[in-house]
């Protein structure tokens, strides 16, 4: 819990966001996902958030990232993947030949709260994604403390 200068509490929740490009189309390498992360960090201020953690595949990103109970997620997330959308193909042309009508992101995203976890084990979870070795394939692990 972190208080503010008023002395009320202000609960920050941490949230594990994924995001696939449309169609899972592989366009995402250690250029692009630096330049969105970039991107993430340039809009959530806006939004009262700050990102934990972010790694990437070639066809998806995880972020974790901490905000107040108040934010107005979707409307972040709307804002980010339209701006960040724009700039990565504006400055990285040569995607768009892989992109199915110039889209970017899918539709949908997965936003999970990170009630039932550790940060730790989520930030663990999330460095190791697209790792050659030692990929489990697509299944997800449980991450729960049960």
């Amino acid at each position: 819990m972190n208080l503010d200068t008023n002395n009320h509490s202000v609960f920050l929740l941490h949230y594990h966001l994924i995001m696939c490009v449309k169609y899972r189309n592989k366009v995402i390498n250690d250029a692009i996902s630096y330049r969105l992360r970039e991107i993430f960090e340039k809009i959530a201020p806006s939004y009262n958030i700050t990102l934990e953690e972010w790694n990437h595949d070639v066809d998806h990103v995880h972020i974790l990232f901490k905000g107040q109970p108040n934010t107005e997620i979707s409307r972040f997330i709307n804002a980010y993947k339209s701006a960040s959308s724009r700039l990565v193909k504006k400055e990285h042309p040569e995607i768009r030949q892989y992109l199915w009508k110039e889209m970017f992101w899918s539709q949908s995203y997965c936003l999970i709260t990170a009630g039932g976890a550790t940060v730790d084990i989520i930030k663990q979870y999330i460095q190791s994604q697209g790792m050659k070795h030692g990929k489990q394939g697509n299944k997800v692990q449980d991450i729960s403390n049960n």
